[in-house]
């Protein structure tokens, strides 16, 4: 996945590594979550950085990882003041429980139904109880792959990656849907990690 991330990083980014490129609901989603985040947070697997310097304008202690180095290297000359690192989702080299948040924004489109537990378990290791998550992804009826630009996607009904999500130790707070004529619907997740 990072190698054909990193093939198309350049294109990716001119097409939709600004906030410019940002939906409006996507946005406010955003602002709603990041009003409420406590704590140092993390932007999962982060592109090319629009999403992590936004955060930090808005007054967060943010970080973002992301697997390929291309995005990584464009994020850092983008936004130098920001801080971006080379990470995996699936090992994230972040302390148990140190976290407040953590935005995910379809940044585990890829993983295939049987390894997406992978990146939600860490998700819950790093955040503290009552951090919160907020996850992005493509809706769809049911668990599906589909040809996506990069490399192979997969859509989820809400309500199955919520049951993950829930395996993985969260509990849901709220989810969201978008359907728009001539795009593919898009979901959000927002959930707690659990106290107990």
């Amino acid at each position: 996945m990072a190698s054909a991330y990193s093939t198309r990083a350049a294109e990716y980014a001119d097409a939709l590594g600004s906030m410019d490129a940002v939906h409006p609901s996507d946005r406010q989603l955003v602002d709603t979550w990041a009003r409420t985040a406590a704590g140092r947070v993390l932007d999962a697997g982060c592109g090319p950085g629009h999403w992590t310097d936004y955060l930090r304008g808005l007054g967060l202690d943010v970080r973002g990882i992301d697997i390929a180095p291309e995005f990584v290297a464009h994020a850092r000359a983008t936004y130098p003041d920001t801080t971006i690192d080379i990470g995996d989702i699936d090992a994230i080299d972040e302390r148990d429980g140190s976290l407040g948040g953590i935005l995910a924004w379809f940044s585990t489109i890829h993983h295939e139904p049987s390894r997406i537990p992978v990146p939600l378990a860490e998700f819950a290791r790093v955040l503290r109880p009552g951090g919160t998550l907020l996850l992005g992804f493509f809706h769809g009826t049911e668990i599906e792959p589909f040809d996506h630009a990069v490399i192979r996607a997969y859509r989820w009904p809400a309500t199955a990656l919520s049951a993950v999500l829930d395996a993985a130790g969260f509990d849901i707070i709220e989810t969201h849907r978008r359907t728009e004529r001539g795009h593919r619907d898009v979901g959000a997740i927002l959930a707690e990690r659990r106290t107990q």
